[in-house]
């Protein structure tokens, strides 16, 4: 089969077609027949060298969510059989021809999406519910302010805050981002592009829509020096989540704050959970948030599709930072 794989660490260059093994399905496991995957950060940072595959999966060949169909499954399957369609998350080597994952992880893609749709639900849906209602726990009634909104995991999360009924505050560095948002339903918008993601701005802004109580709850997929302001942001008991790392992985945190207001602070990431942790979490998703696509009240959020001839330019648009929502990679 054919694989996009990284063959040193370096920029979208290295990224280079090779025809690999195709695996074959073991015990409880079905082979998909990739049509469609999503392009993501990690990928990125894997390709440079500093986010390496965890045991058990391909080395050099990143993609961490697919979508596609079943073409081979284990004599002891049982929830799928081939020509089914499926998504899900897998540890990498999703830029390949076919993936092979345990049958509890698949997801059945909703009637009426497509592949290229599909391919833009699991990694941002299954990371901000999980974050959101399982490290969170957030309800109706709620505010939540999620940094970095325009994101694929923050588009994501703005909707299910949504749908859960919260009062959701979004920041992002470009104001045609949040603009955008809005018409997901952000309520609040925050501009960290003009001074506001410094030591004395997006609290101030959470502080004042708030009436000065804070959020009650905050998804971060910034990290870095924002975490000062988010210890101000937070109302009394409030929780806050770290998912990603973007502007560092080091800031100074003040402890007095954080017992003061009785704040708790968490960090999550789904890539290096057990596999039985990632079935919960696929779980969990398809009873309570899955049947929302066929709804209608969650969307994937599209910005380009690429082939993957187009590997290294898809590469170099998510650097640019230029898209809203997920950019796809399609066989």
């Amino acid at each position: 089969m054919r694989a996009i794989e990284i063959t040193a660490p370096g920029g979208p260059e290295v990224l280079q077609e090779r025809e690999v093994p195709t695996p074959e399905p073991g015990p409880g496991q079905i082979r998909v027949r990739v049509r469609a995957v999503g392009v993501n950060r990690a990928d990125l940072l894997q390709r440079r060298g500093h986010y390496p595959a965890p045991p058990g999966v391909p080395p050099g060949i990143p993609g961490l969510e697919y979508a596609g169909e079943v073409d081979d499954v284990a004599s002891d399957v049982t929830r799928w059989r081939p020509g089914d369609r499926v998504m899900g998350i897998v540890g990498g080597g999703a830029y390949a021809e076919a993936v092979v994952v345990d049958e509890r992880e698949a997801l059945a893609i909703p009637a009426g999406v497509t592949f290229e749709e599909a391919a833009a639900i699991p990694e941002a849906f299954l990371t901000a519910h999980d974050a959101l209602f399982t490290q969170l726990g957030v309800g109706a009634g709620e505010s939540v302010l999620i940094h970095a909104v325009g994101s694929g995991v923050g588009l994501a999360a703005l909707q299910l805050a949504r749908v859960a009924g919260a009062r959701v505050l979004g920041s992002s560095r470009s104001s045609w981002k949040l603009e955008r948002a809005r018409g997901l339903g952000l309520d609040v918008a925050i501009d960290t592009g003009d001074g506001a993601g410094d030591a004395e701005g997006f609290d101030e802004v959470v502080r004042r829509e708030t009436g000065g109580a804070g959020v009650d709850a905050i998804l971060d997929l910034v990290g870095g020096a924002y975490l000062a302001g988010n210890i101000r942001a937070l109302a009394r008991q409030g929780r806050m989540v770290v998912v990603g790392l973007v502007a560092g992985r080091r800031a100074e945190l003040d402890l007095g704050t954080v017992l003061a207001k009785r704040l708790t602070l968490r960090g999550t990431v789904l890539r290096s959970r057990s596999l039985e942790e990632k079935i919960a979490v696929a779980e969990s998703f398809r009873e309570t948030a899955l049947p929302l696509f066929d709804e209608g009240r969650l969307r994937p959020v599209l910005d380009t599709i690429f082939s993957f001839e187009e590997v290294g330019a898809a590469h170099e648009y998510v650097e640019s930072n230029r898209n809203f929502g997920k950019v796809i990679l399609r066989w």
